[in-house]
């Protein structure tokens, strides 16, 4: 099977310079290995959505560095759209289940942070546990003005970016950073 190409993971291309308050978020579980097909026929049509992906490089048993582009976050899509465009995503027949975001600014704002750190280039680890921890901001280096929970693994510190719908996130290294603690672990917000 051949490796496909980049394909965009967000439409409109610009999604987030629109305003966002106006209609329902839908969270798109989708069957396995679905998100891209969803995401093709959405785009057909013209349903806004975003499912982030990253590039994954690997060796082929020849020797040669091939990369793939993998869903961040694994079965999901996100929707923008009134009930006519969540039944238009079910009759894809790529949708398991379909859940309705209630809290859609913290919903936006955590995926325009995680769209963000997916497109500084640098690589980013799925994290499908929420350690405790303490709540920072970057305040200088490529990642100054984030937001997210510092977690220590195996003598590398690393920023949690959370999508607090999904209780899931993204981390990225953190080598030459400076950070701001906001709230410590075990303190209430």
């Amino acid at each position: 099977m051949p490796l496909l190409d980049h394909e965009p993971d967000m439409f409109p291309d610009n999604l987030w310079d629109l305003d966002l308050g106006d209609r329902p978020w839908w969270a798109i579980y989708t069957r396995s290995r679905q998100e891209k097909s969803l995401m093709r026929q959405l785009r057909t049509l013209q349903i806004p959505h975003y499912s982030p992906m990253i590039e994954r490089r690997y060796r082929s048993p020849a020797g040669r560095i091939r990369k793939s582009y993998l869903p961040l976050f694994s079965n999901y899509v996100f929707l923008q759209g009134d009930d006519v465009a969540r039944h238009a995503a079910v009759c894809t027949g790529t949708v398991s289940r379909c859940v309705e975001v209630i809290e859609v600014s913290t919903l936006v704002a955590d995926l325009k942070q995680v769209h963000g750190l997916v497109q500084t280039g640098q690589p980013l680890a799925p994290e499908a546990r929420i350690e405790p921890g303490d709540m920072v901001r970057i305040k200088s280096g490529t990642f100054a003005g984030y937001e997210g929970i510092v977690i220590r693994r195996a003598q590398e510190v690393r920023l949690l970016v959370l999508v607090h719908f999904m209780n899931q996130g993204v981390s990225v290294a953190l080598d030459d950073c400076v950070t701001e603690v906001i709230a410590k672990a075990n303190e209430p917000s």
